[in-house]
């Protein structure tokens, strides 16, 4: 059950090929000097692990064994019949944003945002899989609408915690050769990164509430309730972060993974209102909701952010769950249109200005059979 196992307890391959199946032991000797002191100091830190606010969260055995019958019944559905529409980018790239705010979903968590002309990449993933092979673990269902090296220049990479559906070790491999590129992400991560080949002085590694001022822009790293690893013996070893984007006339938020939290009220209430909310809604099962938000979950942390317009990701490219590839979305655009919330669910590749986009765009719909249609 990958899903189970890569958004509670990591990766099940226990380890992976860029670390060299690296146990807590090497990872640990990574946090040296200011690293370790950082961690040390750092409130969500127990000594041993980064925890979560009041809320500890385990695998429930049982209830894996129970998911079963969905894992062996439900896999017809978790792919797409056909290949995804894309949008190829490139062009409208060439434009300027005429709102000073452009996005760009290029899939799962990856997004292009532009903000008054700077570029910032949010967990970039280009390789095919979402694991630490290339010949297993989840396949995606597209293409990147538009490679790594068919990118604009970038400003910063923001990378939220190290699952490997987040952090890919090929991927940031490509960026580390993109000259002055700087990656802000959570505390304890930059050790991965290093390993990965980003030189240290292009690594920013944040606490919750810490701030970054780079190349015009603010990026705080704020609470999210997830978990982090890449193999069995480095179970939360690293931070995870959701994230606050500002630049002097626009205000972003990126979920990253999480499950609901409180925490979402502080954030609101401290860095909003925000012109996009970025949102995770996918790889969430009932069982497991303290993990991954989930449509239902989703609107409710959007509501405790403030609102505003939603543009939902973490679906749509790998099969990391149990549900329907489209049942993310589907679900979503029905709980908004009955709450009157504002969502936007753009093609992949495709180039929008939030402001200027009315609503949603079931175009996911054309592809299956039997996907109810909504007034």
């Amino acid at each position: 059950m990958y899903s189970i196992c890569q958004h509670v307890y990591g990766n099940p391959w226990m380890g992976g090929v860029e670390l060299g199946f690296a146990s807590w032991r090497e990872v640990k000797m990574k946090f040296n000097g200011l690293r370790l002191e950082r961690v040390r100091a750092s409130p969500q830190f127990d000594g041993r692990h980064f925890c979560n606010t009041g809320v500890t969260l385990n695998l429930d055995l049982v209830a894996g064994v129970r998911l079963l019958p969905e894992l062996l019944l439900n896999g017809y559905k978790r792919r797409p019949k056909q290949s995804l529409p894309l949008v190829r980018p490139h062009e409208a790239w060439l434009r300027p944003a005429g709102t000073g705010l452009r996005t760009t979903w290029l899939g799962h968590s990856t997004v292009l945002i532009e903000l008054d002309g700077r570029k910032i990449l949010t967990d970039p993933v280009f390789s095919a899989r979402a694991s630490p092979f290339s010949f297993a673990g989840p396949k995606r269902f597209h293409p990147t609408p538009a490679t790594l090296t068919e990118l604009p220049p970038l400003d910063a990479v923001v990378l939220s915690h190290d699952h490997y559906d987040h952090l890919c070790a090929s991927t940031i491999a490509g960026i580390a050769r993109m000259p002055g590129v700087p990656i802000i992400t959570a505390l304890g991560v930059g050790a991965r990164l290093e390993r990965m080949g980003v030189p240290p002085y292009r690594i920013y590694e944040l606490d919750w509430g810490e701030t970054c001022d780079l190349q015009g822009l603010r990026f705080i790293a704020t609470p999210s309730q997830h978990s982090s690893g890449r193999g069995v013996a480095d179970q939360d070893a690293t931070l995870w972060s959701s994230w606050v984007i500002q630049s002097d006339s626009h205000r972003v938020f990126f979920s990253g993974d999480t499950g609901l939290t409180e925490h979402f009220c502080d954030i609101g209430e401290m860095y909003g209102p925000f012109d996009i909310v970025i949102i995770e809604i996918g790889a969430f099962h009932p069982n497991y909701a303290a993990f991954h938000l989930g449509p239902d979950n989703a609107l409710k942390a959007f509501n405790k952010l403030g609102g505003g317009t939603l543009l939902p990701v973490h679906w749509g490219t790998f099969d990391l769950a149990l549900h329907a590839w489209y049942e993310p979305p589907e679900t979503l655009v029905r709980l908004a249109t009955e709450q009157g919330v504002r969502v936007i669910t753009p093609s992949l590749g495709e180039v929008i200005e939030p402001s200027q986009v009315d609503g949603p765009t079931c175009w996911w719909r054309n592809l299956e059979l039997g996907v109810p249609h909504m007034p």
